[in-house]
């Protein structure tokens, strides 16, 4: 994530500067992003001599004094609270009054971030979606101290970065992944009832979705927001994550992958869904396409009515439109 950040900045000419925690992380990064330059040249889509300007942009280093001086700090660490804050504190100590500190948290608390440093009217949620160097949306997420100038600035740079920024309030999911959470649960619970998650993708892929919901899962990792030291086996996410499914990047999730990153319909995780159905004494039956297409919907709809009633979003386009 934090890669395909830095590349939306550097493919508009503005210097970033990547840090990591190891050198080992850091190499595998850079060397991520510079794959990506590269097959976009191959395709046509960019000069060959651009991967090396833009890679050019690109600073990696190990420490975060580097960013002393910098207008802008975007956080992408993995979700967990604990972790945010502790880095956010070591910014509040290290970077220049008047620097926007973001962080590219997806479900948390962005007051619980800001409230560790001592310019919380500084900090706002910038949430890119995955994968961040391609989607167009960003959540410009303001906090109960965020100033004005602060996500007004923020909302004239994701239109210099290419993004359609949306301006929300700081709410749980905020708007996309508050939708997408209901719609994840009746997906979850319909794969329990005897639907299986190619039948559900392909109901969404045909409505016309890009991608499926398990697919957009296996895609993003199914180990965003999993705790190794806390899982209990008390859904199929976490039994999938425990036995190392963690989507495409273990080559396996919902999904079979090949070294293509081609997906083929999963016998584990069916056996997986299946037991665990089970275990929670559902008896499965037969589900049509019609039922996947209204249960799911119908709750995508039914919870973007509560974000606007809520406030979380100050009109509809912001939810359903531009």
């Amino acid at each position: 994530m934090g890669g395909g950040i830095a590349m939306n900045f550097a493919n508009v000419g503005i210097p970033v500067t990547l840090v990591e925690t190891t050198a080992e992380a850091l190499e595998r990064g850079l060397g991520i992003i510079r794959k990506n330059y590269e097959a976009t040249a191959a395709k046509g889509k960019m000069k060959a001599e651009d991967v090396d300007t833009r890679m050019g942009l690109i600073h990696g280093t190990l420490a975060i004094g580097d960013l002393a001086d910098v207008d802008l700090v975007i956080e992408a660490v993995f979700e967990q609270l604990d972790v945010k804050q502790e880095i956010f504190r070591k910014l509040d100590a290290i970077c220049k009054a008047g620097a926007m500190l973001a962080t590219n948290t997806s479900y948390l608390d962005i007051d619980d971030i800001a409230g560790v440093t001592k310019r919380p009217e500084w900090v706002l949620g910038l949430h890119f979606f995955s994968p961040a160097n391609v989607m167009k949306l960003l959540e410009v997420v303001r906090t109960k101290h965020t100033l004005p100038q602060v996500y007004a600035t923020a909302m004239k740079l994701a239109k210099v970065i290419g993004k359609i920024g949306v301006l929300c309030g700081n709410g749980f999911g905020f708007v996309g992944n508050r939708i997408l959470a209901a719609r994840g649960g009746q997906a979850d619970q319909l794969i329990l009832d005897g639907a299986t998650p190619w039948a559900v993708d392909k109901v969404l892929y045909e409505f016309g979705f890009a991608m499926g919901h398990f697919q957009m899962r296996d895609l993003v990792g199914l180990d965003v927001g999993w705790n190794r030291a806390t899982t209990a086996s008390s859904n199929v996410r976490e039994i999938l994550n425990e036995m190392g499914r963690h989507g495409q990047k273990t080559r396996s999730g919902f999904y079979d992958y090949d070294e293509k990153r081609v997906g083929t319909p999963s016998a584990v995780a069916m056996q997986v869904i299946e037991d665990f159905a089970t275990k929670q004494g559902i008896t499965r039956r037969d589900i049509t396409e019609e039922e996947i297409h209204d249960r799911i919907l119908f709750a995508m709809v039914n919870e973007g009515a509560r974000i606007l009633d809520e406030g979380i979003a100050a009109r509809a386009n912001t939810i359903g439109g531009r």
